[in-house]
C-alpha cells in the first residue's frame, strides 16, 4: 500500500509539471488507446468541467479540486473551473448549481453538503444536459450519473476505530467524535460504521460518550474540541473524520494541558498535521490522496459526457494516469483503500 500511495503521489507531481510546462495546441481529443478515454471511443474536446466542493478555501478540496480534477481537465484538453460556497451549509450549493446548468457546463463534480437539498437543483441541470458526478460526499443515488468513492465506509471505519485504539492503549476509555456538518453524506456513513466496529469484542473497551460537529469551520472545530474536554473529563480520545476538524483540534490539544494525554486521530492532509505528529500531538491519522479523487472525478466526468459509460455497474473507462476502473452497485466507482500516516512517513508526503 504504502508503494502504491507514493507512486501515486509521485506521478501526481509529474503531472503538475508537464501541466505547467506542455503547450496547449492541440485540439482534439485524445483516444482510448493512451492514457485518456475509455470503453471503445473518446473524450470529447472542449469539455466545460466545473467542481463545487463543500466549501472553497478549504485545504482539502484545494488539492482534490485544483491538484487533482484541473490537472486531468487539462489532460484532455478542457475547460476547468471551481466555484461553490465559502460555508458549508446544506443548501449553500443549490445556487451555483443552477448557475453551472444555466452555463451549459457540460460536467459538474459536486461533494455534497446534503443527500438530499440539492438534488432538485442537479436533477434539473442533468436534464438541461450537464452530466452530475459527485465525488467525497454522495447525493442520492437518483440525483447524479456517478460517485467516486474515496474508500468504503467499513474501510474508513475500520482504519480509524483501531487508530484511536493503538494510541489510547489496551485499558480503553471514553472516547468522542468531532464531524463535520451534522447533513454530511459520507460523515453520517463513517460514523454509523464506526459504531458497528465499537460493538465488536476487541473494541469493548473503547466507550463512545458524544458526537459534535464542527461543521468544516476551523474555529467552529477548535470550540467544539474544547468543549469536549470541558464537559467530559474523563475523554481519552477523539476522532474528527474530517481534515478541516482534526486540524483544528490538532491545533487546540498541541497548546493545551491535554496534548500527550487526550489522542487524536481521524482523517487529514499531510501538511496540515506534520508539526502534530513530530510534536507528539498526533500518533497516527489516515486519508487517501484527494488530489487523485478529484483526478479520478474529472475523469469519470468526461467519460459519461462523451457517451463512453453510462454510469451502469460493470461500466469500464480509464482514468488516465490512475489507469482504468470498473462502475459498481449504485453507480460508484472507488479510488482505494486509506493510508495510514505517521511521524516516520510523513515527510515523503506534500498535500
Amino acid at each position: 500500500m504504502r508503494s502504491k500511495l507514493l507512486a501515486a503521489v509521485v506521478a501526481t507531481a509529474l503531472a503538475f509539471s508537464m501541466a505547467a510546462c506542455a503547450e496547449d495546441d492541440s485540439s482534439t481529443s485524445t483516444d482510448s488507446s493512451g492514457a485518456a478515454g475509455g470503453g471503445s471511443g473518446t473524450i470529447k474536446s472542449g469539455l466545460k468541467v466545473a467542481f463545487l466542493p463543500k466549501q472553497v478555501n478549504n485545504p482539502y478540496f484545494d488539492t482534490s479540486d485544483n491538484k487533482g480534477g484541473k490537472v486531468a481537465v487539462e489532460e484532455f484538453k478542457g475547460t476547468y473551473s471551481e466555484t461553490g460556497p465559502s460555508e458549508a451549509s446544506p443548501s449553500a450549493q443549490v445556487s451555483y448549481i443552477n448557475t453551472l446548468s444555466q452555463q451549459g457546463t457540460n460536467v459538474i463534480a459536486v461533494s455534497a453538503n446534503d443527500k438530499d437539498a440539492i438534488c432538485g437543483a442537479l436533477n434539473e441541470a442533468r436534464q438541461n444536459g450537464a452530466k452530475v458526478v459527485t465525488f467525497d460526499s454522495d447525493t442520492k443515488p437518483e440525483c447524479r450519473d456517478l460517485f467516486i468513492n474515496q474508500a468504503s465506509s467499513e474501510g474508513i471505519a475500520k482504519i480509524q476505530i483501531k487508530l484511536i485504539a493503538d494510541a489510547i492503549g489496551p485499558d480503553g476509555g471514553e472516547i468522542a467524535i468531532l464531524s463535520a456538518t451534522a447533513n454530511a453524506t459520507n460523515q453520517n456513513a463513517w460514523i454509523e460504521q464506526m459504531k458497528t466496529e465499537l460493538a465488536k469484542p476487541e473494541n469493548s473497551k473503547l466507550k463512545l460518550v458524544d458526537t459534535v460537529y464542527g461543521d468544516d469551520d476551523d474555529q467552529k472545530s477548535f470550540q467544539e474540541a474544547q468543549g469536549l474536554l470541558a464537559k467530559h473529563p474523563n475523554l481519552k480520545g477523539i476522532i474528527a473524520p474530517t481534515t478541516v476538524g482534526i486540524a483544528a483540534a490538532g491545533r487546540y490539544l498541541s497548546g493545551s494541558t491535554y496534548k500527550g494525554k487526550v489522542q487524536l486521530t481521524g482523517l487529514g492532509t499531510p501538511n496540515q498535521m506534520k508539526a502534530y505528529l513530530k510534536d507528539g500531538t498526533v500518533k497516527a491519522f489516515a486519508l487517501w490522496n484527494p488530489a487523485d479523487l478529484g483526478y479520478l472525478a474529472a475523469w469519470g466526468g468526461a467519460a459519461l459526457a462523451s457517451g463512453l459509460i453510462k454510469g451502469k455497474e460493470g461500466d469500464k473507462f480509464t482514468a488516465g494516469k490512475l489507469g482504468e476502473f470498473t462502475v459498481g452497485k449504485d453507480g460508484t466507482v472507488l479510488l482505494g483503500d486509506p493510508y495510514t500516516f505517521k511521524a516516520d512517513n510523513i515527510d515523503q508526503f506534500n498535500f
